[in-house]
């Protein structure tokens, strides 16, 4: 698998979707996207992101490879790369046990790990994984399956961020903050308002064609107005930093 799909950016009816399935309002959805990705699923090759868990690894793999690939298989958590480096590693997990490797991995925009494929309706793992490389939509779609099969929307619902981190994140939660960075998210996101998906889908691109619009949060800072500036001298358009109709045209083309 070469992990590389079409990267499709999140659409309102993807994230209205998932909010009904689950009976929480969006900026409680996008609380915990920002806290596990800061809210966005790909990387700038559109290969989701991922983190790979060398502890999950060396259970599901019965310790076989800690001697010869103590970076992928480890009793303790830790190891991590961060960004396309996690493919690195990935990748020689892959080359020792490839089901193992891909279960041992979270994927896109909410995090989820491989291992729970078939509890969330996938054949295999390897369905799931091909699932998460096509849209955010559909990475969102999986992560809203992992919520309401833990039975933690109601606890998203009531903003019982604890017990919503414990189910989530684990029982070691405590030691990142993970409660209180979904607070603080929620918080955030009440007062600031959601991303706006246009511009957020632009930023995309950006991302793609190596334009580095900073993060995709869908707000138009200074940063992201520098790179549509150098997209739009790129493409010939007047170099305005706004994203324009004509922008997005040339954006949209291959």
């Amino acid at each position: 698998m070469n992990f590389e799909g079409n990267g499709l950016a999140l659409t309102s009816p993807g994230c209205e979707m998932a909010a009904s399935v689950l009976g929480v309002g969006l900026a409680e959805l996008w609380a915990v996207m920002r806290v596990e990705t800061r809210g966005w699923g790909f990387l700038g090759d559109r290969r989701p992101q991922i983190l790979f868990e060398r502890h999950v690894f060396h259970r599901l793999t019965d310790g076989n490879f800690r001697a010869v690939a103590p970076l992928v298989s480890n009793s303790k958590a830790g190891g991590y790369l961060g960004g396309p480096r996690e493919y690195d590693r990935l990748s020689l997990a892959l080359a020792l046990d490839a089901k193992a490797a891909l279960c041992s991995t979270s994927w896109g925009i909410g995090q989820v790990m491989g291992y729970h494929a078939e509890s969330l309706g996938f054949d295999n793992v390897e369905q799931m994984v091909e699932e998460m490389t096509q849209s955010e939509d559909r990475q969102l779609r999986v992560m809203a399956r992992f919520i309401l099969g833990k039975d933690l929307h109601l606890a998203l619902l009531t903003k019982d961020w604890t017990r919503f981190a414990r189910g989530y994140n684990g029982p070691q939660f405590a030691k990142s903050r993970y409660d209180e960075k979904l607070r603080f998210a929620f918080e955030d996101l009440t007062e600031n308002g959601l991303p706006d998906l246009r511009l957020r889908s632009a930023q995309l691109q950006l991302l793609y064609r190596g334009f580095h619009p900073g993060p995709i949060d869908g707000v138009l800072g200074n940063v992201t107005r520098a790179a549509l500036r150098r997209f739009q001298n790129a493409e010939g358009l007047p170099a305005t930093g706004v994203l324009d109709h004509a922008t997005e045209v040339k954006m949209s083309s291959p």
